[in-house]
């Protein structure tokens, strides 16, 4: 599969996440592409509606890899985790995570201004915890 920060691949995965909230109807709030694999927030309707979104979008993910490759067959080794964020300091725990997580896995010394290019949000956030819930969070 390679290295998913490259920017062919980073396009790719994007595309991809892109496609799957249109077609699934899911909201990625928070996305941040690491070397081989994703972090991802997301609002769903329901659990059903959720894995849906994540089935289809892994298959768009591997079509879009595999091509890249020039190879076919399967991509991604493991299933996605989902776990429902269910308290303000739980979901500010899970942004700062998602947002700051190539910073801690970097290799390199970072600014303190550094803001990674591949974390990013395809969609607002609908529900109060992921829109201000959150901010209260202290800490």
């Amino acid at each position: 599969m390679g290295y998913l920060r490259a920017y062919s691949r980073a396009r790719a995965v994007e595309q991809a996440l892109r496609e799957a909230c249109k077609r699934f109807g899911v909201r990625v709030v928070h996305y941040t592409i690491q070397g081989m694999h994703l972090h991802l927030i997301v609002e769903a309707e329901d659990a059903r509606a959720l894995a849906r979104a994540m089935q289809g979008l892994c298959i768009r993910l591997a079509k879009r890899l595999n091509a890249l490759a020039r190879r076919h067959g399967r991509v991604l080794v493991d299933r996605y985790h989902a776990h429902a964020l269910r308290s303000r300091r739980e979901v500010a725990n899970a942004v700062r995570y998602v947002l700051d997580n190539y910073r801690h896995h970097a290799r390199e010394h970072l600014p303190r201004n550094f803001r990674d290019s591949l974390s990013s949000s395809l969609a607002e956030p609908k529900t109060w915890l992921l829109t201000i819930g959150w901010r209260l969070e202290s800490g």
